[in-house]
């Protein structure tokens, strides 16, 4: 696998001269509201911005969605909750959270979830379309897309609206890193939680589910590490509930539990 390929997955395979961690913090009624989120069955920053050459402009608005309205994650990014029925809505999903502590790290590695990004996935959206995972998501969440010349799949520039800072990231492919994809729960957290023992198409499933992925700010991605909402959330502020949404989500697709700690701090995103 090269180099490039391995970018963006998770902590250990990701640079670490990024950013320091960012945050560090200590029934039928239900089904019908987690219904509308995932499917039910039977520090803020400033507003400017990084680009591949260090230049900034102001972040844009109106292209992200809500989680509630993109529960299988093949519209573009991540848009902030603030209704009090939207809130209600996602602690309702998050509430449906089973729990458990994490289990060890033993036998982790990144190949465990398949080559980085590959198209063979089956069960997700785009799989077998000819376009690689990474090539798919720049795709769906950036804006200005250009592609290289003969190709309609390789991405050489495009705009994107990070939700984890609030920055426009005015993205070349020269500079790679720049922009990383984050897989929201990752894929260690992922295999302490119980995908240890899944098959191995499983893995690869939610390592290439959109659902599961976003692009955003390099150096974010890179604090992050495999973080759970407890010990890391985007800086933004105001996207730590949808955000907590989107890893509840993933959570609930998979039928993978989340720690106590992490469903106390989504749950008080969310505004409990």
């Amino acid at each position: 696998m090269s180099a490039e390929a391995r970018r963006g997955t998770e902590g250990h395979a990701r640079h670490r001269g990024g950013a320091r961690p960012l945050l560090r913090a200590g029934g039928v009624a239900v089904c019908a509201a987690v219904a509308l989120v995932s499917g039910c069955d039977g520090g803020a920053n400033s507003g400017s911005s990084s680009t591949g050459s260090g230049a900034s402009a102001p972040a844009s608005d109106g292209h992200s969605v809500s989680p509630l309205k993109n529960p299988d994650g093949t519209k573009p990014g991540l848009a902030p909750l603030t209704s009090e029925a939207d809130k209600a809505a996602a602690r309702a999903l998050i509430e449906s959270l089973s729990t458990k502590g994490r289990g060890p790290k033993t036998g982790y590695d990144r190949d465990r979830f398949g080559y980085a990004w590959m198209d063979t996935a089956d069960g997700v959206p785009w799989a077998r379309n000819g376009c690689d995972t990474r090539n798919d998501l720049l795709k769906r969440d950036g804006q200005g897309v250009r592609f290289r010349k003969g190709s309609n799949c390789v991405i050489v520039s495009m705009t994107l609206d990070d939700p984890y800072t609030g920055h426009t990231i005015r993205w070349t492919k020269a500079h790679a890193t720049t922009v990383q994809i984050d897989h929201v729960m990752p894929l260690s957290y992922d295999w302490q939680m119980g995908a240890a023992h899944w098959t191995k198409d499983k893995r690869e499933q939610i390592a290439n589910d959109p659902l599961n992925l976003l692009p955003v700010d390099g150096p974010a991605n890179s604090a992050k590490g495999d973080s759970g909402p407890a010990t890391w959330l985007p800086p933004s502020k105001g996207i730590r509930c949808a955000y907590s949404v989107r890893f509840a989500q993933v959570s609930r697709k998979y039928g993978l539990p989340v720690t106590t700690a992490d469903k106390r701090m989504m749950l008080k995103q969310c505004g409990q």
